[in-house]
């Protein structure tokens, strides 16, 4: 053989290694909406994606789903009512997926990334064999753990707990290459006190418009009024005040219907409250849905509300179930928080006083009267929802992972 083509054949035995991305998550995967899209945008792209996350009884331990692969390595059930046993369910967590990461990286020819999703902002460590090896890691921060704790378990925010979840948060993204926030609010935050402003993004919870379309409306008039709520059961969530709301809603419109789907710590309270206001005729609480179900729900929906309590985490707490609800074309009534009316306003939401349940009935009234200003202020939250999709807004992840990798291109350039 000659010299050529030794070397061609040389050439031809070259192949490149597909690039390898964990996503690690204490939730549940075909319900948190956010991870999915993170992990299906980098399967697309050709990457080899697992995502750690928890599971319930009777689903399988390992499953491939939309092109990732999904390792359940925890059951949990959203009943928390003691800071220990909080505690003790995540460093379980933690360490679990601490053995099945660093198992799984060097069996399987090393991650690149590892993509950890907080709460909690420690889970970040389980990443330390990657790491060390040269694999990137981003910690996604969903909730903002100082604030999430103290509001779950009522703390006070000068507290010696609050005070050492800053320290655990500061630590966490020291260790961390790149932090994501889910709002801008929290950006600022953690700018403030523990990350780089180079070394923080900004991603909402850009809604997927495959998912999420009007198209999947298919409820004809039934006479019924049926008003929705789909996300976790917390206390700053506000739902109890949405249950009271009915009370109110019921005189005036008897066809009124509330359905809650989720799980939380205080739905057994939710559940007592309907039974006590003699509510089980108009309000019905339903196991969470996966999210392709969930959308489908949703878009049968005549009204969405969000009737989160302005305190000092659900005020600066980003709903995704807002753009999911407009993608859908469904009228909202969001509480007016910080947060909501900093990125949205009455051409696209009717807005109530957070904490105000005869408020909060209200504006539901008039929504339904209104019937023409709710289908303008829908047109409207579509068009701005287009601007605003996971769609249009992947290539920012894809760019900030290029980045972290080294992989930009010179017409590329890393998102703020």
């Amino acid at each position: 053989m000659s010299v050529a083509g030794r070397s061609l054949a040389g050439r031809r035995r070259v192949t490149v290694r597909p690039r390898r991305a964990c996503m690690v998550a204490y939730s549940f995967y075909e319900n948190d909406g956010r991870v999915i899209r993170y992990a299906e945008s980098l399967a697309k792209e050709g990457w080899i994606v697992d995502a750690i996350v928890l599971g319930r009884a009777g689903q399988a331990k390992s499953e491939v789903l939309g092109g990732v692969q999904v390792v359940r390595i925890q059951k949990r059930e959203k009943t928390e009512k003691t800071r220990l046993r909080y505690l003790l369910r995540i460093v379980r967590f933690v360490a679990r997926s601490t053995v099945e990461i660093t198992r799984r990286h060097l069996i399987g020819g090393g991650y690149d990334l590892v993509h950890v999703h907080s709460v909690p902002d420690f889970a970040v460590f389980s990443a330390l064999v990657p790491k060390l090896t040269g694999a990137k890691v981003i910690l996604d921060i969903h909730d903002i753990v100082p604030e999430f704790y103290a509001a779950k378990f009522g703390i006070k925010e000068n507290s010696i707990v609050v005070d050492l979840l800053k320290f655990v948060e500061r630590l966490s993204v020291a260790f961390s290459d790149h932090v994501i926030a889910a709002n801008s609010l929290w950006a600022r935050r953690l700018i403030a006190r523990s990350a780089r402003a180079d070394r923080c993004s900004t991603f909402i919870n850009y809604p997927n418009l495959s998912v999420f379309r009007p198209e999947l409306r298919t409820r004809s008039q039934d006479g019924r009024l049926v008003i929705l709520y789909p996300g976790s059961l917390g206390w700053h969530q506000g739902v109890d005040l949405g249950i009271r709301a009915i009370e109110v809603v019921r005189e005036i419109l008897p066809q009124v219907q509330f359905h809650i789907y989720g799980e939380g710590g205080v739905r057994h309270h939710l559940a007592e409250l309907i039974k006590d206001l003699n509510l089980h005729d108009q309000v019905t609480i339903h196991d969470p849905l996966p999210i392709q179900e969930i959308a489908l729900v949703m878009a049968n929906a005549d009204l969405g509300i969000v009737p989160k309590r302005d305190d000092s985490f659900g005020g600066q707490a980003f709903s995704t179930k807002i753009l999911e609800f407009m993608a859908v074309k469904v009228p909202l009534v969001i509480a007016d928080t910080e947060i909501d009316r900093l990125y949205f306003d009455e051409s696209m939401v009717r807005f109530f006083k957070s904490g105000d349940a005869l408020d909060l009935g209200r504006v539901i009234i008039d929504a339904v009267r209104d019937g023409a200003a709710s289908t303008r202020r829908v047109e409207r939250a579509r068009r701005f929802v287009e601007e605003n999709c996971w769609e249009r807004r992947s290539g920012e992840y894809l760019a900030l992972i290029a980045g972290l990798l080294g992989e930009l291109g010179e017409s590329q350039h890393a998102p703020p």
